[in-house]
Order: C-alpha cells, then structure tokens, then sequence
C-alpha cells in the first residue's frame, strides 16, 4: 500500500504546471486537456477501460477502480511528501455509476445509471486537501467519459489518508499546505472536521449500540425463513507478488482493497444465489503493512441483511511462511451491497441468522452502522440548500450534525466574494448574495487574546450581558466538551406579539494547527423534550457563528456570520442598508463586555 508508478496499462497521469502571472483562472469542468492546475499536488489520471479491467458483464470491477484510486490518491501524496507514503486509510465511498446493469438494457435506463464499460474512460483527479503533522488528506474525484457521446457522469467521491515514510520506516514531518483558491480553502478548512470525525467514528458505534436495544431483528420478526450467516462465510489466499507492491517492498492499499472487494462480492452472491451490485464501502482502515512474500488471508461474511441490502464484513490478514501460526490483521472494512431486478430496483433479500457470540454481535453493530450511515449521509452528503433547518438530534448523529455545524460555518467563511457595506468606527460589515440566502459577516478587532475571546463567546448563558436580543439561553445538554445545545429565548420581533424561542446546537473547535481560527458554529436542533410550545414563536438558525484570529498576542479580530434564510431578511434589510445602530451598538456591547471579563479569573478557568 501506498507508492505507486506514474503511469499504468490504459491509462496516464498529467503532471501540474506553474500558473504563468496573470493567467486566468479556469471554473473546473471537463477533465481533458486541464488548465494550470492551482494546488501543485494536483494529479489527473485518465484510464481506458479494456478487457482486462471488467468483470464477467463487462463493466468495470471495483476493485480495479479502487486500484486506480489509491494509484492517483498516493501519488498526489508524494508530490507533498516528497518522499514515499502508504495508505492509512480510506473513508467512506459511495458509487453513483459503478457497478449497474448496461445501460442498453431495461434496467440500466430505468436505474437512471450507466455502466463502466470497454471502451469508456475514467478520469481521476487527486489532490492534497490539508497537510497535518505525518499524515495528509487527499481528495478524489472520479468521473467517466464516453467517448462517442462526450458525456460526462460522476462516479464517487473519496477522501485518503496517507502517512509520509522515511527510512526504515520512520514517520516524516510534513509541511503545510497553503491553499490558493476558494475551493481549495473550504476543503482545507473542512479537513480538520473529518480528520476529526475519523478519530471519534468508533466511540459513536460504541455509544449507538450500548442506548439501542439487544434484541436482534430475528426476535421481532419472523425469522423462519433466515439464511444461517455460516453459509457466506468466504475465506480466500493471494500470495504478495512484486506486481502487486510498491518500491519499498510494501502491497499497494488498492490491490489489497481489491482483493477484499472480490471476496466480499463472492459472500453476497451466496445469500442471494444473483450478483449483487457494490453501493457503498464504509472506511478501510490500515493497521499495517504487508510486503511482496506475504500470503494474504481474505475472510468475508455477510453480517446483516437488510429489506434490500446486506452488510459484509471483510478483514485482510497476512503472514510470513505457510507453517507460521501467527497472523496480522492489515485491514477491515464494511461493504454495501444490493441486487437489482429486471427494471433496475432493488430487490427483496432474504434474513440472515447469525451465529452465537461475535456473530450476534457483528449482526447488532450492523445495524448500528446503518442508522449510522443514514444520518451521515443526510446530515453531511446533502447540499446546504437541501438540509432541513432544525435536524432531529440523535446519539447516531451526534458527529455528523456536529460535523455539518462546524463545516457550513467555514465554508461561509471561505467564501470570496464577500462585499464591504459598511464600516463605522471600529465596525465592519460585509455582505455575501448567492442562491435564496443573504449572508452578512460582522468584523471587530478587540484588545483580548483568542483564547480568553473564544472561551467568553462560546458561552451562550452569557450572551445576554452584551446581547440585547437575547433574554436566556439554557443549557439543555452537554454533549462533550466540544458541544451543547441550548434552549434560547429572545426579545420579540417587529409585528409579533410573543418572544421567539430556538433549540440551538454550540459547536466550538480550538485551532487545529498554527493560522486557524477558533470557531463557534451554531444551528438548529430538535429535542423531543423541547417541543414548539404556545408562548413562543419557534425560530431557526441554519448557519451561524463566531470565528476568532489572533492578530497578536493581546489582539484578535472577531467575526460574526449569519446566513439569513428569505424569512429573516425583512429583519436584517435595514442593518444592510446603512448599518443600523442597532448592529452597531451591539457589537460595540460585545467589545465592551469581553474588555470586562478578559481578566475575570473565574471565567478564564471556566472552559465548559
């Protein structure tokens, strides 16, 4: 896993150029021919898909496709690097287009889907998105091309974990990324939330499965029909050949993630005797490395069948010599599958039984992993315009709203087209139109250090001191120490005759690494213990909140976003006009208030 050849049978790789002064910067589009590429750890990669690479349909197989992924995705991070990497991981895919009956057939028109087949072009383009201590994060894209049409259809989307390497394995400090562009900024920005949710994803299956309840689903429903588990059961060898490894001597993550693909698919062929389509992987995860010589052990099992998909579980290990008896475990991972009828729909599995002991369990924390799913891919796969105000909260999704909070908030952030409306005094307002929202950003530089700044406005109960707008804020819950929700009342609004009341999530961040700010990000909830009641108007925030830069040891500059929804701007169209004096005074009462407590002991200790 991880270096890998700059070009491969069928297909190439595109080095990036220096952008000349002055020239233009292009929209991205077509994947032929690239303009100068601004992150110069850009990688393209266009594959003709031959004979070779397609399964027994003709489409083009997964696991070929995820050895083209790591191939670009590695080389992405040795052009950062500048030294060898290897895949530490790989989060969660989801196939848009791969995988899905013909498109001259019934069912691939029906499906809405094409299938990857010869003759078609897949293009890769791979990049850098954040550079942390070791390791960096990669962005891909993957998209196909037909050649007689010119159409072009998105595959997936990933994201790569990659660790630089030095001699005899040593880890390498690795430098910063410093993004350019706008795109760039947001994904460098949001890459710290997922490294993030990465490092917590076991804790949240490990919290989901202790609140749900033991019962598996064969005890609430008629199981007389299941399928005993035992009878997916796929154990399979490969032996590590130099093809299939890298300069070091190290096999390349995507070989491995292709042979677990190939028994996987054989596992889920044996619960529903058809061939089923691959729909999601959720995270590879390298414990360690395997070198050309090894024998790679390939187990797989189908953990839950669902209505109409199926959880397999697959785990690589490896050894040295055939008579050894001890073996590493080098990777685990959860592969989706469905199987489509005649019309392109999928069709109706039958139940799996699972075994006494860890097959109960692996059958629970499938579940588990569905929920999980579900709301991730709600929460954080939709677009900022397509999620609902106030998301219910749930132990599942506690991460991923948590993630959502954070990411919209340093999206707004990054945004470049912001316009100056107004400064007076010490007081700087912008404004931002895109799309149905109308989004304003209020600047104030204040003689207080980030942190004291951060630890006074994370605070909700607080704001009432400076915000005259706000009569109470409670603390309903303490999730972590990272986040709360709150019950907010404020003062009422022109032409209503009752306060409005908010369930709001507080998600604060400390800076990940030196150049980041400290954020506060706020958004709506729901809490069934906190139902809309008579007294108030219900009100709803979709993306809110601080961001603090320290300009100098004793020095930051605070800056407030909102983004208004077309029900708020009717509140807010006077404060863009001409800078209200209500906007004004308040953050002239929101300096005051953090010059009173900078040096109050108690709330420097205090860190909810």
């Amino acid at each position: 896993m991880g270096a890998a050849k700059s070009t491969r049978a069928g297909g190439s790789t595109s080095a990036p150029r220096a952008r000349e002064p002055g020239e233009q910067e292009e929209a991205p589009g077509a994947m032929a021919s690239p303009p100068a590429a601004h992150n110069p750890t850009e990688v393209q990669m266009s594959q003709l898909v031959l004979p070779c690479h397609t399964n027994h349909r003709g489409e083009l197989s997964t696991g070929q496709l995820l050895k083209w992924i790591d191939t670009a995705a590695c080389l992405s991070a040795e052009r950062h690097a500048g030294c060898p990497c290897v895949t530490a991981s790989m989060d969660d895919i989801y196939f848009e287009h791969t995988i899905s009956q013909p498109s001259a057939s019934p069912a691939g028109q029906r499906d809405g889907r094409s299938a990857l087949g010869v003759g078609q072009v897949v293009n890769i383009k791979a990049k850098v998105n954040r550079a942390f201590n070791s390791s960096m994060e990669v962005g891909i894209q993957v998209s196909y091309e037909d050649l007689c049409s010119g159409k072009h259809c998105s595959i997936c989307k990933a994201y790569a974990t990659f660790v630089a390497q030095g001699p005899l394995g040593s880890k390498v400090r690795l430098e910063p990324l410093i993004p350019q562009t706008e795109e760039e900024k947001i994904e460098y920005s949001i890459a710290a939330e997922r490294r993030r949710m990465r490092l917590v994803h076991k804790d949240t299956l490990k919290d989901l499965l202790t609140s749900s309840p033991q019962e598996t689903e064969l005890e609430t429903r008629d199981g007389s029909g299941a399928v005993p588990a035992e009878r997916t059961r796929v154990e399979s060898v490969e032996l590590v050949l130099p093809p299939h490894a890298n300069h070091q001597g190290n096999t390349f993550g995507g070989q491995i993630m292709a042979w677990m693909e190939n028994v996987a698919t054989i596992a889920a062929s044996r619960l529903c005797h058809a061939h089923p389509t691959l729909r999601a992987i959720e995270m590879f995860h390298f414990r360690g490395p395997s070198q050309v010589g090894d024998r790679l052990v390939l187990k797989a099992i189908v953990n839950n069948a669902f209505k109409n998909s199926m959880e397999v579980g697959v785990c690589a290990e490896a050894y040295g010599q055939e008579m050894s008896v001890s073996r590493r475990h080098i990777n685990s991972a959860f592969m989706t599958f469905v199987v489509l009828d005649q019309q392109g729909q999928p069709r109706t599995l039958p139940m799996v039984a699972p075994e006494p002991g860890d097959g109960e369990r692996r059958y629970r924390e499938a579940s588990a992993r569905k929920k999980i799913r579900l709301d991730r891919k709600y929460v954080v796969s939709c677009k900022q315009t397509e999620v609902p105000l106030s998301v219910p909260w749930d132990q599942s999704n506690k991460v991923y709203l948590s993630y959502n909070n954070v990411s919209a908030l340093k999206m707004l952030v990054a945004k470049a087209n912001w316009a100056l409306a107004r400064e007076k005094e010490k007081v700087r307002m912008y404004t931002l139109e895109e799309d149905k929202f109308l989004s304003f950003r209020i600047e104030i530089s204040v003689c207080i250090p980030a942190s004291r700044a951060f630890s006074l406005l994370s605070n909700l109960r607080r704001r009432h001191e400076w915000d005259s707008h706000y009569v109470s804020a409670e603390l309903v819950q303490k999730v972590d120490d990272d986040d709360m929700i709150y019950h907010v009342v404020s003062q009422k609004l022109r032409n209503e005759n009752k306060p409005q009341d908010f369930v709001i999530l507080a998600s604060r961040r400390k800076p990940c690494s030196k150049g980041d700010p400290y954020v506060v990000a706020f958004r709506s909830v729901t809490l069934p213990t906190h139902p809309a009641r008579a007294e108030f108007t219900r009100g709803e925030t979709l993306c809110s909140g601080f961001c603090i830069w320290p300009e100098s040891q004793d020095t930051s500059k605070v800056a407030y976003y909102n983004q208004a929804m077309p029900g708020y701007l009717t509140y807010v169209t006077t404060n863009v006009a001409g800078l209200s004096s209500d906007i004004c005074s308040t953050f002239e009462a929101c300096e005051k208030f953090l010059l009173k407590n900078k040096e109050d002991l108690i709330s420097r200790l205090q860190d909810f």
